[in-house]
């Protein structure tokens, strides 16, 4: 960022932390996210929407199982609480809206139990602060919504637990401007989110601390904000796509319904193309291009509601709908934030092809309509980007609805030093387990930088070409990756290397799928599909498999492989060019 930008960024906070005022708070509660007109909007659209009567049965068949649940228990995984604070806030969700909606008696008490529990928690785990922020939002919301049944007492422990095991560490942190206060990836969003929630719930009666937050907070998140800059992709992968924006919206969302604005954050550049982001990672097979620390799973995100809301593009809360229809899982604000119209990326005549210049990621579909299309992700990237694994230049590719090229993912989060000095050393992190050329068995620079240096995308020929040579500075004078999708139906790969010094060059891809070899030619079988790649180039090259399995603990990645493409010997220069196509 500039001099210039960084200088108008400071002032935009200090102007909006000048607009906060107590003046403007909503008296009556609920006052956070759902108020009490959208329950009854709620009742009414679970009456005549048999999409919504789904949820709201899903819902329902999930507070039924919770309330069978004992209350989450002070445990720590590793170093966390978090997967405890995050239980605690979906039940909270789901049995509070359920309370509001159908005023069932014993599912309040409930509630009350799993708060009466957390609360005499000694502590919401601060030194790993997301897991008080997921807390703190747990009991803001349930103070808040049910606020005008609880009795005077337990609103009473339910604030104190509030200020004093989520506000005051979190006042400590903003006052010495430290940790998550200062940096640009999730941390930001979730921390911030959940602690204003906090604030909001109480500022009648914490009006000095919970303006302390608010101004803090509002200080803090436009750093996080602009990540998405300058059109809405997240360098975190798709996995902290959807929960730093979720945050964000639940930060957006409840300064909304509490002071009635959201002090223009939602205005800030790339944050309305944050959901078409999203669309577009996911491919037709129904999964996602999972760089960094994510699965390749996709399920439904209850803020592309709220986006397509906010926004008024339809097409954010056609996806969601989607995958509502398809998927188990549901949220308790997909009701709140159900959408009046959805609008298929067909009808709205979105591009099939699309290259995110804040991320340096691209994406090529064959069909916006057919499920069995040829799909593929690639990218460029940083390596320094928070949760990055060292994969510039690595792809995923989809075609007739199964994953041929994947990744791998993130490992054990509790392995020794995974976001430390050993981060490298595990196999899923390391350049080797991903979709891109392997140079003298090395990993790439950690502080190595890919861009693009070539785009044409065409519905029936597009190409793009990244510039990998910073991957390994010193090592390679040149290395453009070009990745080719002809007729929407073939992927050709092509690596063209230039080495000051002969080099090792190892080009990859990891598969799960059956693999037989033919010299050039590799058959790929899965889920009674094939997908066969031909070795256009070197000629005296030839396709190997080798294991992917690493020492334990690590994760055995059982029942995968990858294909390779292995030279007879060291080179300088060298193109290799692998062609994907569906069938035998």
């Amino acid at each position: 960022m500039t001099r210039r930008l960084l200088l108008a960024a400071l002032a935009n906070c200090a102007a909006l932390r000048a607009q906060i005022s107590m003046d403007n708070l909503r008296r009556q509660h609920p006052r956070l996210i759902a108020l009490d007109p959208d329950i009854a909007r709620i009742r009414k659209l679970i009456r005549t929407d048999p999409a919504a009567k789904s949820v709201y049965a899903r819902l329902v068949a999930e507070a039924d199982k919770i309330m069978a649940e004992p209350p989450v228990e002070y445990k720590l995984i590793g170093p966390r609480l978090l997967e405890k604070s995050r239980t605690a806030l979906r039940r909270v969700y789901t049995l509070a809206l359920i309370y509001r909606l159908d005023g069932e008696r014993t599912i309040l008490t409930r509630i009350v139990d799993e708060l009466r529990a957390v609360s005499k928690f000694p502590d919401w785990n601060p030194s790993h602060f997301l897991d008080t922020a997921e807390m703190t939002h747990a009991f803001a919301i349930a103070y808040d919504w049910l606020y005008n049944v609880l009795s005077p007492e337990e609103r009473e422990w339910i604030r104190k637990a509030i200020v004093e095991k989520g506000l005051d560490p979190a006042l400590e942190i903003y006052e010495n401007r430290r940790s998550w206060t200062r940096v640009s990836h999730n941390w930001n969003q979730v921390c911030n989110g959940g602690i204003t929630l906090g604030a909001l719930a109480i500022a009648e009666d914490e009006p000095a601390r919970s303006e302390s937050v608010m101004r803090s907070a509002l200080e803090s998140i436009p750093r996080a904000m602009r990540s998405y800059a300058p059109d809405g992709g997240w360098n975190e992968g798709p996995g902290y796509w959807h929960y730093a924006t979720r945050y964000n919206v639940y930060f957006l969302a409840g300064l909304e319904t509490a002071l009635g604005t959201d002090f223009g954050l939602s205005q800030m550049k790339g944050f309305d193309k944050a959901g078409e982001f999203r669309v577009y990672f996911s491919s037709p097979a129904g999964k996602t291009f999972n760089y960094a620390d994510a699965s390749d799973a996709l399920g439904p995100s209850e803020e592309m509601f709220w986006l397509a809301r906010r926004f008024k593009e339809p097409v954010y809360a056609w996806q969601q709908a989607q995958l509502l229809a398809a998927r188990p899982q549901a949220h308790a604000l997909d009701l709140v934030w159900w959408p009046g119209i959805t609008q298929s990326p067909q009808s709205a005549d979105w591009p099939l092809h699309k290259f995110y210049e804040g991320v340096q990621t691209a994406f090529l579909r064959g069909s916006w309509t057919d499920a069995n299309t040829m799909w593929v992700g690639v990218k460029g990237g940083d390596n320094k980007s928070n949760h990055a694994h060292l994969d510039l230049g690595s792809f995923v590719l989809d075609s007739q609805g199964v994953r041929w090229a994947m990744d791998f993912g993130p490992d054990d989060y509790n392995l020794p030093a995974y976001f430390g000095n050993r981060r490298w050393n595990y196999y899923r992190l390391r350049t080797e387990s991903h979709n891109t050329v392997l140079i003298d068995n090395e990993n790439q620079d950690p502080k190595g930088e890919a861009h693009l240096v070539v785009s044409d995308l065409k519905p029936e020929m597009a190409r793009v070409t990244f510039d990998l040579s910073g991957a390994y500075p010193g090592k390679l004078a040149r290395h453009e990756r070009t990745v080719l999708f002809k007729e929407r139906k073939t992927v050709t790969v092509r690596d063209e290397i230039d080495a000051p010094q002969p080099v090792e060059a190892l080009w990859g891809m990891v598969t799960d799928a059956e693999v037989r070899l033919d010299g050039t030619r590799a058959l790929l079988r899965k889920s009674g599909k094939a997908l066969t790649a031909r070795l256009v180039s070197p000629p005296d090259a030839k396709f190997e498999t080798v294991p992917t399995q690493p020492p334990p603990p690590q994760n055995q990645n059982t029942g995968t492989r990858k294909l390779v493409v292995r030279l007879p010997g060291k080179v300088k220069r060298v193109k290799i060019e692998v062609e994907m196509s569906d069938g035998e």
